[in-house]
């Protein structure tokens, strides 16, 4: 195998035995292959193809019961222990607003699913996972020992393609996004005239305008930066004031939000951790590239949010205060926001 030559099924399920402690996404890495790659060489041993259309999962998920529903993106893993339930499916955006399990879906991204049993000693580990054209992953579901195992097994069964092949071939899209110099007295005119903060990506289209660039440039009655180390401080402070927080982590197919207090933060290396009993997050620090407090006026007055982006400019995690719609964000919540240290010099 070359660094030029795609390895085949074998070759990856060789290298996998190799290297049984390696993290499966940087045995994907090194191997230059996807992630949907590495679970599709195991086709017919630990892994079955499934239907991977998000809709139809969701119409049968909360017969699961009690699962660990995971979303990720390259630098931040977002892990909620609960029931999937409230849910409503759309063509375009699917809502899930379970007391626990809460997630933003959008379905046209879902394109390939795999249900995958390993086994470690006496113990089995089943879950299902789905994945873009391009073999992201853009959600997994696993189960827990209170989860409903006929219930999972029927949905293997009735969602098995006839096609299960153990290659897997990538389909990648160029981005598309059609961004331009910012009009800042434009961005500002449009900034301050929104009463909801939904609106915010309509209006980043309308003025053609990529996300950090419109924090960078709209001025600081409304943005401004912080120190990279900004989210470590945040979760810090939100555990010892007992705080409840928003935390959003997501991919362009899912958004997955913690709602609630957070407890237990372990710093690891490079990682820093929320290890509590139903929310699990692990966030690379050192992906933090720029961190930004962002204020959106609202009908009910502004409202404060933690962005923090990677050295390409994407958002990797957002947090807000929980709040009640028709309700003022809370003072504890601003309190935490503007204790954050600012950079000693602005960003170039």
């Amino acid at each position: 195998m070359t660094n030029t030559t795609r390895p085949t099924p074998a070759e990856i399920r060789a290298f996998r035995a190799e290297n049984p402690k390696m993290r499966e996404r940087d045995i994907a890495a090194q191997l230059g292959i996807s992630e949907a790659a590495l679970v599709a060489a195991e086709v017919g041993l630990t892994a079955v193809r499934i239907d991977g259309d998000a809709n139809r999962f969701l119409e049968r998920s909360e017969a699961l019961g009690e699962v660990m529903a995971l979303t990720r993106n390259e630098s931040v893993v977002h892990e909620k222990i609960g029931v999937f339930e409230k849910i409503n499916t759309g063509k375009h955006a699917s809502i899930v607003l379970g007391e626990n399990i809460d997630l933003r879906i959008f379905p046209g991204i879902w394109a390939h699913g795999f249900a995958v049993t390993k086994t470690d000693g006496d113990q089995v580990r089943r879950s299902l996972q789905f994945f873009d054209k391009a073999g992201n992953a853009v959600h997994k579901v696993h189960l827990r020992p209170a989860s409903n195992l006929d219930a999972y097994e029927a949905i293997v069964a009735d969602f098995r393609l006839d096609d299960q092949s153990q290659e897997f071939v990538e389909v990648i899209s160029e981005k598309t996004v059609e961004t331009g110099p910012v009009d800042v007295e434009a961005l500002r005119e449009n900034w301050s005239a929104m009463t909801d903060t939904h609106q915010f990506f309509g209006m980043l289209r309308k003025l053609k305008i990529a996300r950090q660039d419109a924090v960078r440039s709209v001025g600081e009655d409304f943005a401004h930066e912080v120190r990279a180390d900004a989210v470590s401080a945040l979760l810090h402070a939100s555990a010892e004031r007992g705080a409840d927080i928003m935390c959003f982590v997501g991919n362009h197919g899912t958004i997955q939000i913690h709602t609630g207090p957070v407890h237990n933060i372990q710093p690891m290396g490079p990682w820093i951790n929320v290890m509590d009993p139903t929310f699990h997050m692990h966030l690379r620090t050192d992906h933090v590239a720029e961190c930004w407090v962002v204020r959106k006026p609202t009908s009910d007055g502004h409202v404060t949010s933690l962005e923090a982006y990677d050295a390409s400019g994407e958002m990797i995690v957002q947090f807000f205060g929980k709040r009640k719609e028709g309700m003022t964000e809370r003072a504890d919540w601003r309190e935490i926001l503007e204790s954050l240290p600012r950079p000693d010099s602005a960003a170039a």
